[in-house]
């Protein structure tokens, strides 16, 4: 294979790769960066500029320069495409072969592919992931269990609807001039230039979430790339769909302004709870106790200042002609049956609370939520496709709601949510630094989201709670001693000590020191997984 000269693929080669990597495909990602790369350096600086702001005794407001885009209520989105009228289930997981065919299977309206939180981002987790995907597309995947048992697609599957990185990640695997490839870009240009066609061929399209946002120029980026990215392929313009992930403090703050610059374009917004709770503790931080979140479990839509937000997203949406999608219900089938009883009756309570709040589907992370998710909404849907209709007038949601957390009810941290805390994130990263993204802990279905909001509640909690609910005191000496606890329990359980050991670095490192957890991805991710993956020479 001859690659064009800018690009060097780092990643080691494996059977079909070069189905996927071929040079028209290199050549095309790598003129999505050309007028793209420097807008996104420049939105990313401007984040750390907002970010300095805030650590610095800022706060949010509604932007006073877009209040015209907010008060007109003339323009609309483009709304859904083929296949996307009706998005009342949703099921969300890897693109890992397997799960492509469990969850196109698995009688859900749409399946989110996701290159990003559920992806550990290795190598092969995103070559594979295309090729998944492709194959799909194709109806020549299927899946053979280590018992001899076959699956196939059935005849109606899911929607797929893919969800590349967020503009803050880096393809260490594969160089342009020399320097990382844009995540995002990537994940984004060999999907289109691959299956876009195909997708519209069959009747549907190539659709997409788009995760992280933090402000409306970042959409306005995104609606760049498929304006050009389209006229690149000769898909007609508007043909590409978008539903963006409102999983940022700064993002709720500018949801009409986000669909205004996607409109072209834009399906909808979703609610993301534990990535949106990570973005207002980085945010805040620096601001002291009065933004302390307590333990996570308590955590739930139903806290004021989350009702706050969902209820505006709802309003936001039906207002413009687009999609809103609830959260996740990350629980997964036990085999106790009263456990199980007590994760569906959780579950479904959660659904038929966004189905009465206007929501037009919503998310599970597990083939056996997909009836208990339908069933809420069947109740209040019926024979509709969605609740576009129902513009939800009568919210009024101000800066002081979004940011209300001193209205929670939910009390102080306790000393058992840090041990959960320690627990999770520590069996999360071992997991992950082992190459999955989506992994079962404790019955929940958990990815980078869950490792996010647990290493920031660990820093928050020791720099601001003197003490615990309880009366312990929240110190590094009592998180080391957790950490210590949980390693020593994963050894038994037969966890690989180099991979565990590293897990417990990044979890000290980033928990423990003098600055805010950076993302994940960026540094564990460069550090651990790139090194321990790509060769000593480029392929070509």
């Amino acid at each position: 294979m001859t690659l064009p000269s800018r690009i060097e693929v780092l990643g080691e080669p494996e059977d079909r790769f070069d189905e996927i990597l071929t040079p028209e495909a290199l050549d095309f990602v790598a003129r999505l960066h050309l007028p793209f790369a420097a807008r996104r350096a420049e939105l990313l600086a401007e984040r750390e500029r907002r970010s300095a702001a805030l650590a610095a005794g800022g706060t949010l407001d509604f932007r006073p320069e877009t209040r015209a885009v907010r008060e007109d209520r003339s323009w609309r989105v483009v709304g859904a495409g083929p296949g996307l009228h009706d998005r009342r289930v949703e099921i969300t997981g890897p693109p890992e072969r397997r799960m492509a065919v469990n969850a196109l299977n698995s009688g859900a309206e749409v399946w989110l592919a996701d290159f990003e939180d559920a992806t550990a981002p290795t190598w092969h987790n995103l070559v594979s992931g295309q090729l998944n995907l492709l194959d799909a597309i194709e109806g020549r995947i299927d899946d053979t269990t280590p018992d001899g048992r076959r699956y196939r697609v059935g005849d109606s599957p899911a929607t797929i609807v893919v969800r590349p990185r967020g503009w803050h990640l880096e393809e260490h695997h594969l160089l342009l001039d020399g320097r990382p490839a844009i995540g995002s870009l990537v994940d984004f240009g060999l999907y289109l230039f691959h299956c876009g066609k195909r997708q519209i061929e069959r009747g549907s399209g190539p659709y997409f979430y788009l995760p992280k946002l933090e402000n409306h120029l970042e959409a306005r980026l995104w609606n760049d790339v498929f304006t050009v990215a389209q006229a690149e392929l000769g898909i007609p313009h508007g043909t590409i769909r978008a539903t963006v992930l409102i999983e940022t403090i700064t993002a709720a703050f500018e949801m009409d302004e986000i669909l205004y610059e996607l409109r072209e374009h834009a399906a909808g917004l979703n609610a993301g709870r534990w990535d949106y709770l990570f973005s207002l503790i980085k945010n805040f931080a620096r601001h002291g106790p009065r933004f302390v979140l307590p333990d996570r479990a308590t955590l739930t839509m139903t806290q004021p200042f989350m009702r706050a937000y969902t209820d505006l997203l709802v309003r936001t949406c039906h207002r413009r002609g687009a999609h809103a999608i609830g959260g996740m219900a990350a629980a997964i089938p036990q085999r106790d049956p009263d456990a199980n009883a007590v994760a569906l009756t959780r579950v479904r309570a959660d659904k038929e609370r966004e189905a009465g709040d206007g929501f037009d589907g919503s998310w599970v992370a597990h083939p056996g939520l997909v009836a208990t998710c339908r069933t809420a909404f069947d109740a209040v849907l019926g024979e509709l496709p969605n609740q576009l209709d129902r513009t939800r007038e009568d919210v009024e949601v101000t800066a002081t709601d979004l940011l209300g957390v001193h209205r929670l009810s939910a009390g102080l941290p306790t000393e058992q949510g840090l041990r959960a805390n320690v627990a999770v994130a520590l069996r999360y990263l071992t997991a992950w630094l082992d190459g999955s993204g989506a992994v079962a802990v404790f019955g929940l279905m958990e990815d980078v989201a869950t490792a996010e909001i647990a290493r920031c509640q660990l820093w928050q909690w020791q720099h601001h709670c003197a003490r615990l609910g309880g009366g312990s005191l929240a110190t590094p000496d009592l998180v080391r001693r957790l950490i210590e606890r949980e390693r020593a329990a994963l050894l038994t359980e037969g966890a690989d000590p180099a991979r565990l050991d590293n897990a417990v670095r990044i979890l000290t490192e980033t928990a423990l020191g003098p600055d805010l957890p950076a993302f994940l991805t960026t540094d564990a991710y460069a550090r651990h997984l790139v090194r321990t993956t790509a060769p000593t020479a480029p392929t070509t």
